[in-house]
């Protein structure tokens, strides 16, 4: 699946594009099926040479709230989160950082990690790239490979993963804005109904049902669609709720 080394630069160019081509077409799949983070890192597996096992980190709100949003083994999954407990490791760097790619051929020696690169050494790993997941307005965290195999990632591999890592951003970013805005209006929708529920049964009017609305919310640190879903599941005003 990888381009040849051997090719001239157009014939090289030509064949990335038709890759890449085929990586976008695979990571969006079919359009019934929303996008996963799963599927990210099992692509990443297949497109990388030399990766063995990946996982994707999803930076919190801190900087102390990273997460595994998704790995495609156990040997991904534990060296993960060995950086989130050490408070150190590649994929810190590269989530916390600013856009560089992180690499390292053995971890053996040398590491800039060395209590992470002892801890994951112990698990076999010995090659490592952690690849920025960047957006123009947010950072999202990063893209892990882990191998078995000393100075697995060599300059293509290296290549690949980062604008893999651009075609996997921007497609997540797509996902997560069509998530965000199915998620506004179907909260929309219950609030609506949930109004319309409350000024029939208790005879007030849409914007007093609103009010009421807004004020159990704010009385009970409840969102909004929270309150709206439980009125429309007791048709009434939820007796657990109101005080």
């Amino acid at each position: 699946m990888t381009p040849g080394g051997t090719q001239g630069p157009h014939s090289r160019e030509t064949a990335y594009a038709a890759l890449f081509a085929r990586i976008s077409e695979g990571l969006l799949g079919d359009p019934s099926t929303p996008l996963t983070f799963q599927r990210v890192v099992e692509r990443a597996r297949e497109v990388v040479p030399g990766c063995e096992g990946a996982g994707i980190t999803l930076r919190g709100r801190g900087r102390d709230a990273e997460s595994t949003a998704a790995a495609t083994s156990e040997l991904a999954q534990e060296s993960d989160r060995l950086q989130y407990e050490l408070d150190q490791g590649p994929c810190l760097d590269a989530a916390r950082g600013d856009g560089t790619t992180l690499v390292a051929g053995d971890l053996r020696h040398g590491s800039r990690w060395p209590d992470w690169a002892e801890a994951v050494v112990r698990l076999g790993v010995r090659s490592v790239l952690s690849i920025p997941l960047h957006t123009e307005v947010e950072n999202m965290g990063a893209l892990n490979l882990y191998s078995r195999t000393t100075k697995a990632f060599g300059p293509d591999s290296l290549e690949l993963a980062e604008i893999y890592a651009i075609h996997a951003t921007s497609v997540l970013g797509q996902a997560r804005l069509v998530t965000g805005l199915r998620t506004a209006l179907e909260s929309r929708h219950d609030i609506g109904v949930a109004q319309g529920v409350l000024a029939v049964t208790y005879d007030i009017s849409y914007e007093q049902a609103f009010e009421l609305l807004r004020r159990i919310s704010n009385d009970t640190n409840t969102k909004l669609r929270d309150v709206a879903r439980q009125v429309l599941s007791d048709r009434g005003l939820p007796a657990g709720l109101v005080h």
